[in-house]
């Protein structure tokens, strides 16, 4: 039953991650990257500080803790890690990713942050010597060749002086700076109280953009019609998918929320494609397929007989 709630909270996860790649261009038509960034952190912190203040605390807090031997006490340690992940997942990453965006399509954009498995991979040979496989040679090589070419559109000459080229390489950008986030989440995962660590991971994010936003004189003026999707992303593709994805590592491990969360991609390339109207042709699909299949190989594990 854990695995279950496990499966389930990260393709939760990936549908709300998912739909916020065309809320977010939505919102650029009108809002600068960086205001989008910060607001939509912000809310996603004071929404988990309203919950973790609320008498509904306890009761959520035992919901996601039942039958988990989780840990209370946070280090000095921790929190270390946290504002690490933070600054990576909640600061860096959404700038990149909003400023590429601007520069791309929604379709591309989602489909591109497959690659976030190739640098997640790439890190934990690095950092925690996990044996690597012949098989992960396909599976990266599929992982790149999608990449490759949906960064460039199939139009390998010039790519340089191509600004679709530039956006494309500030998403794959981000893709790294989160994966940071999911390598180290697994740190802090089994601690109890995942409404604080993932509000105080919000909010760090959120405030640092903000006072980002305040030095660099942005116009902070925030259309109506923009609200909706602002408090959208912020509660659920930002707040709550935070305490999903950490839940989900808790209860079937990181390599398998790795393995599950790609979805996201190709479920932001439907979203875009239905609500924004953009184009989404076989050969996206195709080399979107060619990069779930790198995923796929990457963390398929042969029973051992």
């Amino acid at each position: 039953m854990k695995r279950f709630w496990g499966y389930l909270s990260v393709i939760l996860a990936t549908v709300f991650f998912g739909i916020s790649a065309t809320f977010d261009k939505i919102m650029l038509q009108d809002m600068h990257p960086l205001l989008i960034a910060s607001l939509t952190y912000t809310i996603a912190g004071v929404f988990l500080f309203s919950i973790r203040l609320s008498p509904l605390k306890e009761s959520i807090l035992d919901i996601i803790n039942k039958k988990s031997e989780a840990e209370t006490f946070i280090s000095p340690k921790d929190y270390l890690i946290l504002f690490m992940t933070a600054i990576a997942s909640s600061v860096i990453a959404p700038l990149l990713y909003l400023e590429g965006l601007n520069q791309t399509t929604a379709v591309t954009a989602s489909l591109l942050l497959n690659v976030e498995v190739l640098f997640i991979i790439s890190m934990s040979l690095m950092i925690f010597h996990e044996p690597f496989k012949k098989k992960d040679i396909l599976g990266i090589f599929f992982l790149t060749a999608g990449a490759l070419f949906l960064a460039t559109g199939g139009e390998f000459l010039g790519i340089l002086f191509n600004q679709s080229f530039v956006g494309s390489l500030l998403i794959i950008l981000a893709s790294f700076f989160w994966a940071i986030d999911t390598v180290f989440s697994k740190f802090l995962s089994h601690k109890r109280d995942l409404i604080w660590i993932a509000a105080l991971k919000s909010s760090i994010g959120g405030i640092i953009l903000f006072l980002i936003t305040l030095v660099t004189s942005i116009n902070l003026q925030i259309p109506l019609s923009m609200l909706p999707f602002l408090i959208f992303v912020g509660i659920f593709s930002i707040g709550t998918a935070f305490l999903l994805i950490y839940i989900a590592i808790r209860e079937i491990g990181s390599a398998r929320v790795g393995s599950i969360f790609p979805l996201a991609a190709l479920f932001g390339a439907i979203f875009a494609f239905i609500i924004l109207g953009e184009e989404f042709n076989i050969m996206q699909l195709s080399f979107g397929l060619l990069m779930l299949l790198g995923v796929l190989i990457l963390y398929w594990e042969p029973e051992n007989k």
